[in-house]
């Protein structure tokens, strides 16, 4: 198929223009510069519990999937590279159903109107029951995905990675309609998770722009060039648009690489400020701060409302980190290592750090209600939540409880 031809090639220059990169020298001379900066030791001021494991299917590491939980706020779904998808239960991690697809997932699962939805490696978005977990239908849509789908009323929509937006009947996987931008010659390994504000969904793609459009009938209220591209080589023209994009009110955030972040108004396309911080991972937000990750490694905080930098940190440097998510009172960053890092969201400052296992966490952690949900590369789904330290009441004596 013409889109798998196009898909290999992309691959190709992708590591071609990797090797360019290391062989002239852009990241250091020194064979040390390389090297990922070692853990150091601090004082852990945030007490965390682990609630449960389990195991969600089969090994996805260095494949570079977007594989992540999610919820309804009944059940927790994870999907597996291998095809298993499945539902637990939040508080103890019990199993309530599991399928066993044919075809090897790259994302998912979106939920939502009672569908569970993942898109597999060959093209097929699979829509299965939330429910027992039956598959409802399965739709070829000749594009590999690497963005989370969105379900919302009768409408599934997909993203793929020939920089194409469509949607889907959540009835049947009937084509209802699609958008498509421009496709530049080299483009980065990923895709931006479109997001809804009210009915309007808004999607990044690899020109560099950020494209709004009616989520019932695809047309087109506002494009706005984020990332413009510079420079005469593909190399230096690289500017996708790559990984979560963030909604607080009527705000979007968003980050390009080889470009910026911005704050982008979400009925007009107006960019509120912008910062030069070139970042392929996105962004993330809560209602103060905007994070990203740069490419080196460095994880930057930025006041929402103006854009200001409140803090940077550069422990996790040529770890590879994710996405910063906000949690509690911190930002959680997976590593390369298998490490889950916990730092203030107010200063920056580490305040916790545990191991998932050996294997990397290529995707950022994900929280539903109070508790933090990670799936690490090896396919291990695990829980957490912050444990609250309360001062123990004294009981009162009688004379006291009389008085």
């Amino acid at each position: 198929r013409g889109c798998r031809v196009k898909t290999v090639w992309r691959i190709v220059a992708l590591i071609t223009a990797t090797s360019l990169l290391v062989s002239c020298g852009i990241f250091g001379d020194k064979d040390e510069d390389l090297e990922p900066k070692e853990l150091v030791d601090f004082r852990q001021t945030l007490k965390l519990k682990r609630l449960w494991t389990v195991s969600v299917g089969g090994e996805s590491e260095f494949l570079r999937v977007a594989l992540r939980p999610t919820g309804d706020g009944n059940r927790i779904y994870a999907a597996g590279h291998d095809g298993v998808v499945s539902a637990f239960d939040p508080v103890n991690g019990k199993r309530i159903w599991q399928t066993k697809l044919r075809n090897e997932l790259t994302v998912g699962p979106g939920v939502g109107e009672g569908r569970v939805v993942v898109v597999s490696k060959d093209g097929f978005a699979i829509a299965l029951d939330a429910a027992t977990g039956d598959v409802q239908w399965r739709v070829d849509v000749a594009g590999e995905s690497l963005a989370r789908p969105i379900v919302s009323g009768e409408i599934v929509l997909l993203q793929t990675i020939d920089n194409r937006m469509r949607a889907l009947s959540i009835y049947d996987g009937r084509p209802l309609w699609s958008l498509e931008q421009s496709t530049p010659t080299l483009t980065m390994r990923g895709s931006a998770d479109p997001v809804l504000v009210a009915n309007t969904v808004i999607g990044g793609f690899d020109n560099g722009r950020l494209v709004a459009a009616n989520l019932e009938t695809g047309d087109v209220a506002w494009e706005t060039l984020l990332s413009p591209p510079k420079g005469r080589s593909d190399l230096d023209r690289l500017s996708d648009i790559d990984g979560p994009i963030a909604v607080v009110g009527p705000d979007v955030y968003a980050a390009g690489y080889q470009g910026r972040v911005a704050a982008v108004a979400s009925e007009s396309g107006q960019i509120l400020w912008s910062r030069d911080i070139s970042s392929y991972a996105g962004v993330s937000a809560d209602w103060n701060s905007v994070y990203t990750v740069r490419e080196g490694g460095e994880i930057i905080a930025l006041s929402r409302r103006e854009g200001n930098e409140l803090w940077r940190n550069s422990d996790l440097l040529r770890r590879e980190p994710t996405l910063p998510v906000p949690f509690h009172t911190t930002v959680a960053v997976g590593d390369f290592d298998g490490y889950l890092h916990f730092f203030s969201n107010l200063s920056g400052e580490p305040v916790a750090r545990i191991r998932l296992g050996g294997v990397a966490i290529t995707n950022a952690p994900v929280v539903v209600a109070n508790r933090l949900y990670v799936q690490s590369d090896s396919g291990r789904l695990a829980a957490f939540e912050v444990v609250e330290d309360r001062p123990k009441r004294r009981a009162p004596d009688v004379a006291e409880d009389e008085s």
